[in-house]
């Protein structure tokens, strides 16, 4: 196994074009039959009217919120769907109590047993899958009928074992895999508005 980057780069730009070409490449290699699926589950979630959170650390967890940013009120611009999506990582108030009084490795699961419910949808986010507390939520989840989306990295971890459909991206540096991560999330939310157009006519026309 092969870590980017392998050589000292003489300029930024040189670098820059090697770590393009390795971004390509990982979102090459995620399955796009998953995609597909992840893209089901969440419209067959918004049509039951059921909830959609997410969560992640890091990196990961400003994906998190930056998806229930796009899927709540980006993805209902000029469509039908009127999306229900909240983040677990967005409280610090909370997810700092929980950590504090029952444990880290509780911050997701946690929220998820007072909030959650049968037909809901968890998306998890971890570029390694090995997560504590997201291995914790993706169990919970699988223990309690909600359904899971995994966007995974590197070996995929525990969490490409758990996960209803798992988006896997072939790469061993967290920079890459976030990047593609974040693609998803934007390539997802835009395709559930995609096939909810009001108004057809206006493809090409409105700014997500």
């Amino acid at each position: 196994m092969s870590y980017f980057p392998g050589k000292i780069y003489e300029g930024a730009g040189l670098y820059l074009d090697d770590y393009f070409d390795l971004v390509r490449a990982a979102a090459a290699s995620v399955a796009r039959a998953r995609v597909q699926a992840a893209a089901e589950l969440l419209l067959e979630t918004i049509d039951c009217e059921g909830m959609i959170y997410c969560c992640g650390n890091g990196g990961s967890a400003a994906i998190a919120n930056h998806l229930a940013c796009d899927c709540l009120k980006g993805a209902r611009t000029g469509a039908s769907i009127r999306p229900k999506v909240h983040s677990l990582s967005a409280t610090i108030e909370l997810i700092t109590a929980i950590a504090n009084d029952i444990g880290y490795e509780d911050i997701f699961s946690f929220q998820l047993a007072s909030l959650a419910k049968p037909g809901d949808l968890l998306i998890a986010i971890s570029s390694s899958g090995a997560s504590p507390n997201i291995v914790s939520a993706l169990r919970w989840a699988r223990e309690s009928r909600v359904r899971t989306i995994a966007m995974t990295g590197f070996a995929g971890g525990a969490a490409a074992e758990l996960a209803d459909v798992v988006l896997h991206v072939d790469a061993q540096n967290y920079g890459v895999v976030e990047d593609v991560h974040q693609s998803l999330m934007h390539a997802l939310a835009q395709y559930i508005r995609h096939r909810r157009l009001t108004d057809p006519g206006q493809l090409g026309q409105m700014k997500f």
